[in-house]
This record gives structure tokens, sequence and C-alpha cells, in this order.
């Protein structure tokens, strides 16, 4: 689990509800449902007319689980484990990995691959192209979410402009002004809240991951092409210590 993901999303609530309090912890001033109508629907709406739905549809539940889940194996630990499996490889065959546990999915899915006896390009061909797909899928719930934010401060904008408007149009009766205000200012906090504290945030969170992921998968599919030609586990580590910086390869090279 992102710890980072929840904590930021509490430390946000948090913020606002101690502001609240301050002020005297009157919170029914701060709900308007036609604010919310305005900012929940619009936002909608202007998703919906940007996206297909089925892009919607996965795109929402898939981005929120990779933003508070997702890999947490660091490419440094990638390479010690797949040195490790060339090892096994080269001493025992590829029928030997069989037998082999790894922590992560898509390496496991490779050695199936090799002691399968599958050859080099459709390995490379199959694992690319899921790497492809997946970082696809990611990449439009990053998309979605980054659509919500950007509409939902205009659609505040627009509440706001609504709520002056009735506003102005009953100056002569004063027990309205009070509501056509608060549904003015209400609807441009929502908006900024909606996108500054929720949306934004996660499709930044989860562009990075989608890179992390990009590194870490391209990584293992070289991996596993070298192990399919039976290279030596020096050398398949030699080679993938180049997805590392810098930094990261001097401590390596001093560990071993």
């Amino acid at each position: 689990m992102d710890i980072a993901t929840g904590a930021g999303i509490i430390g946000g609530i948090a913020t606002i509800v101690a502001l609240i309090m301050i002020d005297g912890g009157n919170f029914a001033a701060y709900w308007d449902k036609h604010a919310a109508i305005i900012i929940f629907g619009g936002a909608s709406a202007a998703t919906m007319l940007r996206f297909p739905f089925s892009v919607i549809a996965h795109g929402l539940p898939m981005g929120l689980r990779f933003a508070f889940t997702m890999r947490s194996v660091h490419p440094r630990e990638l390479i010690d484990e797949i040195t490790r499996v060339a090892e096994i490889n080269r001493k025992s065959g590829p029928v030997a990995l069989e037998n082999v546990e790894v922590s992560d999915p898509f390496l496991a899915q490779g050695l199936r691959y090799i002691a399968d006896g599958y050859d080099k390009d459709f390995i490379r061909d199959t694992m690319e192209r899921d790497r492809d797909n997946f970082l696809q899928r990611l990449d439009e719930g990053s998309k979605v979410y980054r659509a919500i934010g950007d509409c939902a401060p205009a659609w505040g904008m627009i509440g706001t402009i609504l709520g002056m408007v009735t506003m102005f149009a009953n100056m002569s009766d004063p027990s309205k002004l009070g509501p056509a205000m608060a549904t003015a200012l209400l609807a441009t906090l929502y908006g900024a809240m909606v996108a500054n504290m929720l949306t934004l945030p996660i499709a930044d969170k989860l562009h990075i991951k989608l890179e992390e992921e990009e590194i870490s998968r391209t990584l293992i599919i070289d991996g596993i092409l070298q192990m399919r030609d039976a290279k030596s586990p020096t050398l398949v580590r030699e080679m993938l210590l180049a997805y590392l910086p810098d930094h990261h390869r001097a401590e390596m090279a001093e560990a071993t």
C-alpha cells in the first residue's frame, strides 16, 4: 500500500476540518446542495464528453486502486531477484524455473514462458504487448482524473456565476440573497477542493507510477530475454544495472 496517498487525503481533509473548527465549527454553513450538484454533476458530464464510457468505467476504479496500491519492489530488488533466478537457470536449466517463486507476477509470467520452451520472439512480443496494454490502461486512468481536476474549478466558476445571477435578480428580496451567495461561494470551494485535494494529485501519482512500472517491466523483459539465451548471471546483472541511476549502481557495486 502507498501510505502517502492515504496520508495526503486524510491530511487535506483534516486541514479543512481544523479551519472550520477554528472558525466556530459550523459545518452546516459549508454545505449547499445546489453547489454540490453543479460541481459533481457538471464535472461528471464534462468528463463523459471527453472520454468513452468504457474508459471512464475502468479508468476511475483502476486509477483509485493503483493510487493506493501498486509496485513496491524497487528496481534494485528486481535486479537481485533476476540475478538469482539466472543463476538457477544457468545451473539447472529452464525446467528448474517451474519451481522458482518470485514476488513479481510479471516476472513469474516470463519465467513460465522460459520453462515452457517458448522462443525468444514470442516472449518479447507477448510481454511487450502485455506491458504496453497495462501502461495504456493506467495512462487512461490518469487522464480521467486529470480531466475531472481540470473541469471541476471551471464548474465552480459556473456555479459562482449562477449564484450571483440569482442574487442580483432577487435584490429586492433579502431572504434569497443568503442562499444565492452561499451557492456562489461554495461552488468555487467545492471545485477547488475536488481538483486540488483529490483528482489532480491522484492523476500525478498515477503518472509517476506509470513511469516506475514502465521501467520495472522493461527491466524484467530484458532480464527474461537474457535468461532465455542462457546468459551468465553476471552479464545479466551488468546489463540490467543500466536501468539504475549512477548512485544506485555504485551502491550495488559496493554490495557485491
